[in-house]
C-alpha cells in the first residue's frame, strides 16, 4: 500500500502524540522532587505496599513494630506489644515483617509516632531469615534514608531481644541494632529488654515492661487508662457452609483445593513415610525414630545440613481437655468463622472457616506450658470467686507461678482445671472438668499458632535425593511436683507425633514410654496419641502414611575442597548432620574413583567424627553403618566414640565425654586447624556439651599458640567463626 505525504504527516503527528502521552511524567514533571508524595489516603495505602509510613499515616496509628522471628515467638511479643498499647492507651499500631517492608523513609516516621523492634538472635548471632534485610541496611553506611543520609536524628523506638544464654552471642541482633540505632541519631525509650529463651523469655519479659511503659507515656505524651480490653477477634458460629470449603486441619488453600503449588513454611508438603524403625536397641524407657520421607515429585530440594520442618498436632487427650475446660466438647465439629477487627494488628492465625476442634487440635499450641500473663486475662471468666481469686494469685505472684505452673508443667486447660479444684490425672471429659465461659476469640489471640517442630536432616541428596531422613530422641520426663500439682509425665508433642507415625506405618501398638514396673504408670493419663491421618484422611492412603514437611535452608555445610581436613563433633542426635555429610562425601569419592581411579582420594584431607552416647550396645546411632562409611572412604574418615556408662572411665571415676577425647587428640587438631586450615562442626546440646567443647577448642588453641584458653584461645575461636571454619547446630 502506497501512502501520501498527507497520510505520513498525520501518522507522524500521531506518533509524535503517542510519544509524549506515554513519556508525559518524565518529560512535564517537575525535577526538585526525587520522593513520591501520596496525595491521598487510597494512594498512601495502596499506591506502594512496601510503604510502611504511608500506612502508618492512612491508619491514623502511632506505632510500627517489626519482628524478626524464625519460628513465631518473637511475632507473637510483637503482637502482644500491639494490644498493650491499645489497651493501656488506646494507640493503634501496624505490626510487620521486615521483609516486607523498605527502609528508605523510616526517617520520615512522624514526630509523634513510636518505632518497636522485637529482633531474636538466630544461631550463633545471626539474623532470622525475614530480618536479614533489615540488618544489611542498617549496617551498610551506604544505604541512605530518604534525608540522603545514614541518619535517624530524633527518631523515638523501643527494643526488645530474645535470646539465648546457653549460646556465646547472647542477643545479639537486638545489642547490634540498638548500637546502629543510636549511632544513626536515634532515640531509645526505656531500657533494651532481653528475653533468654534458656531460663524463662515469659518473666524477662514481663519484669522488662513495666519499666518500659512508663518511660513510653512520658516520652510519647500519653496517659495509662486512654484505652480499653477490646477483642481482638470476632468469633461467629456457621449453620451452612459448603463442607468442602471448611478447613479441618489443612495448613494451606492449596492443600484445601489440593492444587499444586510451591511446597514452603506456608505450604507443606504430605511426604509418605518409607521407612520408619527404632533405633535404640533394648531400651525400655527411651525411643529413637529413624524416618524416611519421600519427597520424589514434590518439587521440593535439600542440600546436606539443612533442616527439615515437621508439622505435628495436639495430642487426643490434650485437645479433649481444653474443649472441655472451655465448654466447647460437645461443639467440637461447629463450624466457625473468624474475622480481625484490625488485621493490622492481628491477623487471623490460620485459614478459616474452620471449627472449634480443628483449632484446638491442629492451629494453636495448646501443649505449651502457660503463660503468667494469660492466667490475669482469664480471672475474670472463673466458674467461681475461689477459682478466679486463684488464678489472680498465679497470675500476680512470682515465686507461686513458678512453683505450680513452671515445675508443674501446666498447660493452660490444666491451670484451669487446678483453679475449678478438678483432678488433672483423670482423662477429661466433660462431666469431670468444669467449663470456664471464656470467649473463643480470647483463646485465639492468647495462645500462639502451632509451630513445625525442626529437625537437621540426616542425609545427604546425592545418595537419597528422594528422600529425607529424620533422626528424632522422642522427648518424655517427668515435672516435679508440688502440695498443688502431682507428679506426671510431659510428652514432647513433635517428636511423640513421628512416634506415633513409625507405630502406625509398621502396624505396631502404641506402647507407653513408661516401663511396666514403674509404681506411677497407673496413674498417668493414657501415652499420647494424635490424629495422625489428618484432616479428611489427607495423611493415609491405606497402609501408607504421610507427614506435612519442608525444608529450612542452613549454612552448615562441608567444605567444597575435599582436601580441607574436617573435625565434627555430634553426640546423641547431634550425629543426625554428620551422617549426612559423611554420605556427601561418600557419594563425591565415588565419582573421584570412578573418574580417575583407587588413588583419587590420595590428597583428600581426614574426616574425624566425635561421637558419644550412654553405651554401645544400646543408644549407639547407625552403629551398623559407620564401617561401612569408613570402608568406602578409605581410610580418609574415622570414629572416636565416648561411651559414658560403660568402661573405661577416668581414673577418679568420672565418666569420659566428646570433649576428653578431643582433648587426648589436642596435637593433632590443633595441627588441622591451625596449620591445615581445617573446619570444626558442632551439633547437638548448647547448654553443655557445646560449651564444654568450645572451651576445650579454646584450651588446645591457646596451648598451641603459647597462651591462654582466655586470651589466645578464645581470639582463634572468634578468628574461626568469622571465617566460617567453626560452625554451630546447637540446640538448649
Amino acid at each position: 500500500m502506497n501512502l501520501s505525504s498527507q497520510d505520513v504527516a498525520i501518522l507522524g503527528v500521531g506518533g509524535a502524540a503517542t510519544v509524549l502521552y506515554l513519556f508525559r511524567d518524565q518529560i512535564f514533571s517537575s525535577k526538585t522532587s526525587s520522593v513520591p508524595v501520596p496525595t491521598t489516603k487510597s494512594a498512601a495505602g495502596e499506591g506502594n505496599p512496601r510503604d510502611f509510613v504511608a500506612k502508618l499515616k492512612a491508619g491514623n496509628k502511632r506505632l510500627v513494630i517489626f519482628y524478626g522471628s524464625q519460628t513465631g515467638t518473637a511475632e507473637e511479643y510483637a503482637i502482644r506489644l500491639a494490644k498493650e498499647a491499645k489497651t493501656k492507651f488506646g494507640l493503634a499500631s501496624l505490626v510487620c515483617d521486615p521483609e516486607d517492608y523498605d527502609f528508605e523513609n523510616l526517617d520520615q516516621v512522624p514526630e509523634d509516632c513510636a518505632v518497636i523492634f522485637v529482633l531474636a538472635t538466630y544461631g550463633e548471632g545471626e539474623p532470622t531469615d525475614n530480618a536479614v534485610t533489615l540488618l544489611q541496611n542498617f549496617e551498610d553506611e551506604s544505604f541512605e534514608f530518604s534525608n540522603g543520609e545514614h541518619k535517624l536524628d530524633g527518631l523515638k523506638y523501643v527494643m526488645f531481644g530474645l535470646g539465648n544464654k546457653t549460646y556465646e552471642h547472647y542477643n545479639l541482633m537486638a545489642r547490634k541494632m540498638d548500637k546502629m540505632l543510636e549511632d544513626m541519631g536515634a532515640v531509645r525509650i526505656g531500657e533494651r529488654g532481653e528475653g533468654d529463651d534458656d531460663k524463662s523469655m515469659e518473666e524477662d519479659y514481663l519484669a522488662w515492661k513495666d519499666g518500659m511503659w512508663e518511660a513510653f507515656a512520658e516520652a510519647m505524651g500519653v496517659e495509662e487508662g486512654q484505652g480499653g480490653d477490646s477483642a481482638d477477634f470476632v468469633v461467629s458460629e456457621l449453620e451452612t457452609h459448603p463442607e468442602d470449603k471448611v478447613y479441618l486441619g489443612e495448613l494451606s488453600a492449596r492443600a484445601l483445593t489440593k492444587t499444586k503449588g510451591i511446597h514452603d513454611a506456608k505450604n507443606p508438603y504430605p511426604a509418605p513415610v518409607l521407612v520408619a524403625r527404632e533405633l535404640f536397641q533394648d531400651v525400655k524407657d527411651r525411643n529413637c525414630v529413624h524416618m524416611e520421607l519421600g519427597i520424589e515429585g514434590s518439587g521440593m530440594s535439600y542440600q546436606h545440613g539443612d533442616h527439615v520442618g515437621v508439622w505435628p498436632t495436639n495430642a487426643d487427650v490434650e485437645v479433649d481437655r481444653i474443649l472441655c475446660a472451655l465448654g466447647l466438647h460437645n461443639k467440637k465439629d461447629t463450624v466457625i468463622n473468624i474475622e480481625s477487627l484490625d488485621p493490622a494488628l492481628a491477623k487471623v492465625p490460620f485459614p478459616v472457616p474452620t471449627t472449634y476442634g480443628t483449632v484446638v487440635r491442629h492451629y494453636i499450641d495448646i501443649s505449651a506450658v502457660a503463660g503468667r500473663q494469660i492466667l490475669g486475662n482469664l480471672a475474670k471468666y472463673a466458674p467461681t470467686p475461689e477459682a478466679g481469686d486463684y488464678m489472680r494469685e498465679l497470675n500476680s505472684n512470682k515465686e507461686l507461678f513458678a512453683k505450680v505452673v513452671t515445675d508443674g508443667c501446666l498447660r493452660v486447660a490444666e491451670v484451669l482445671q487446678l483453679a475449678a479444684g478438678n483432678d488433672i490425672k483423670a482423662r477429661p471429659t466433660p462431666e469431670n472438668t468444669t467449663a470456664w465461659d471464656i470467649p473463643f476469640d480470647m483463646i485465639v489471640s492468647s495462645i500462639p499458632r502451632l509451630q513445625p517442630r525442626y529437625y537437621s536432616i540426616s542425609s545427604s541428596p546425592k545418595l537419597h535425593p528422594n528422600a529425607i531422613h529424620v533422626t528424632c530422641v522422642v522427648l518424655k520426663y517427668e515435672n516435679i511436683p508440688s502440695e498443688k500439682v502431682q507428679h506426671k509425665w510431659v510428652y514432647g508433642t513433635g517428636s511423640n507425633f513421628l512416634l506415633n507415625l513409625k507405630a502406625a506405618a509398621n502396624g505396631e501398638d502404641n506402647v507407653p514410654l513408661i516401663s511396666s514396673d514403674d509404681p506411677s504408670a497407673a496413674e498417668s493419663t493414657d501415652f499420647p496419641r494424635y490424629c495422625i491421618e489428618g484432616p479428611r484422611g489427607a495423611y493415609r492412603e491405606e497402609t501408607i502414611y504421610k507427614v506435612p514437611v519442608h525444608v529450612r535452608r542452613s549454612t552448615f555445610r562441608l567444605p567444597t575442597n575435599p582436601k580441607s581436613a574436617v573435625i565434627m563433633v555430634g553426640p546423641g542426635t547431634g550425629v543426625a548432620p554428620f551422617r549426612g555429610f559423611v554420605q556427601e562425601r561418600i557419594a563425591l569419592a565415588r565419582r573421584s574413583i570412578e573418574k580417575n581411579g583407587p588413588d583419587a582420594l590420595a590428597d583428600w584431607g581426614s574426616i574425624t567424627l566425635y561421637y558419644g552416647c550412654r553405651r554401645s550396645d544400646e543408644d549407639f546411632l547407625y552403629k551398623d553403618e559407620w564401617p561401612q562409611y569408613e570402608a568406602e572412604l578409605k581410610g580418609k574418615f574415622q570414629m572416636r566414640c565416648a561411651f559414658s556408662r560403660e568402661p573405661p572411665y577416668k581414673p577418679d571415676g568420672g565418666k569420659i565425654y566428646v570433649q576428653d577425647l578431643i582433648w587426648e587428640d589436642k596435637d593433632r587438631i590443633a595441627d588441622a586447624v591451625l596449620n591445615g586450615k581445617g573446619y570444626v562442626y558442632i551439633c547437638g546440646d548448647a547448654k553443655n556439651m557445646a560449651k564444654s567443647v568450645e572451651d576445650t577448642l579454646a584450651r588446645i588453641l591457646g596451648e598451641a599458640k603459647g597462651g591462654s584458653a582466655e586470651v589466645e584461645g578464645a581470639a582463634e575461636l572468634k578468628l574461626l567463626k568469622e571465617r566460617s571454619r567453626l560452625l554451630l547446630d546447637v540446640w538448649s
